[in-house]
């Protein structure tokens, strides 16, 4: 096994792979004022990850909750359905959603009335449902940490001459030096998609649950890859104009939630304006260019990195071309019906009966007109 292994590392860290020809790794070692990217330096990304996670912890319970108490926010406590194994059971097994004729067999099943049975699954399926000071939460920790990366990599860019002339990203190439303000930005950013995928688990599952996975970890491949291939400049062009349109989305999904409506609809178009920019513009014509075109300039046998990077890359801009048809089909509904919803989230059902009512029609008692009180009002993602 232990053979195996260091087999596959040889391939792996195989020259032909990652540099140009007549280079080796001996020729990356720190000299005379030059300092390459290292590899190993990766293994800091996951401590790095824990790090953003605690910033995250503290900013979302001291920072998070009372600006969302501020703008109105409540975190009002869902009523929860009665205990009851036998809905419960085919709640998960069956269906979430049981047609009426199922609703009515499992009425007859439990020995109650069919509004009853309703009631509790609406109550069973918004427990699934994040409340709206949840997804606030979430909202605030990635919309601070992504105009903070914008602004530092703004800051960090801004004088390079590389964020003017793309061409200038290859010149020198392999042997560029590596800056410290290019490696803190790798090492946030990298961090920052490690904490993503490390909360997969607990963070609000939406539709396109899927392309977010696919997301994080190409992001993360590619990133590292292009550490360690030295591919620095055009990484660091890649993350920020990744980062500058994501803070507006944010933005405006946090006061979405707080029912600032046209603050909302103001956000979302500048933020559809920054992704269309960023993503169908200067992506594919300028970074994509830079990746797929210009290499060819500098070398005639481009070697097996610049078909995994421009495949990664790829990768990437297919999903901005799917993300860009979901926000081209939210801004057509909102100049249309002035309707401004986002349909990857679920929304919670109304609960049109207290507890007290439930055991009241329990025993028997006929309760035909709800209360007609809300557990948490409809939010949108």
């Amino acid at each position: 096994m232990a053979y195996i292994l260091k087999t596959l590392n040889s391939w792996f860290w195989w020259e032909n792979i990652w540099m140009p020809i007549n280079c080796t790794w001996a020729d990356f070692v720190d000299r005379e004022g030059l300092v390459f990217p290292k590899p190993h330096q990766l293994y800091a990304t996951i401590p790095y990850a824990f790090v953003l996670l605690i910033i995250r912890f503290f900013s979302e319970r001291y920072v998070a909750i009372p600006l969302a108490k501020a703008l109105g926010i409540k975190n009002v406590r869902r009523v929860k359905p009665q205990p009851n194994p036998v809905l419960e059971s085919y709640f998960r097994e069956c269906s979430r959603q049981p047609s009426q004729s199922e609703i009515k067999g499992l009425a007859k099943k439990c020995n109650c009335t069919v509004h009853l049975v309703e009631k509790w699954f609406r109550r069973r399926r918004n427990l699934e449902i994040p409340t709206v000071l949840r997804k606030f939460q979430e909202a605030f920790w990635r919309f601070s940490f992504y105009l903070t990366s914008s602004i530092v990599g703004f800051i960090f860019l801004y004088d390079k001459p590389w964020f003017y002339d793309i061409w200038q990203t290859w010149v020198g190439y392999p042997f560029q030096t590596l800056l410290p303000s290019q490696y803190w930005y790798y090492m946030a950013e990298i961090g920052f998609y490690w904490s993503l995928i490390f909360t997969l688990g607990i963070d609000i599952k939406r539709k396109d649950f899927m392309a977010h996975v696919v997301h994080h970890l190409a992001a993360i491949g590619l990133m590292s890859g292009s550490w360690c291939g030295n591919y620095v400049r055009l990484g660091t062009l890649v993350m920020f104009v990744h980062d500058t349109a994501d803070f507006w989305l944010e933005a405006a999904k946090m006061f979405n939630y707080a029912r600032w409506e046209k603050t909302c609809n103001i956000l979302f178009i500048i933020f559809s304006i920054a992704f269309f920019i960023t993503r169908m513009i200067l992506f594919p014509f300028w970074i994509l260019r830079a990746t797929l075109y210009l290499p060819t300039y500098y070398s005639t046998t481009p070697v097996i990195a610049y078909f995994l990077f421009n495949g990664m890359l790829l990768t990437l801009q297919g999903l901005h071309l799917y993300w860009g048809y979901l926000i081209f089909k939210i801004l057509k509904r909102f100049v249309f019906l002035k309707d401004l919803k986002d349909d990857r989230s679920d929304e919670e059902e109304e609960d049109s009966l207290t507890d007290t009512e439930e055991e009241s029609t329990k025993s028997g008692t006929k309760n035909s007109s709800g209360s007609g009180k809300h557990l948490l009002s409809s939010s949108h993602h």
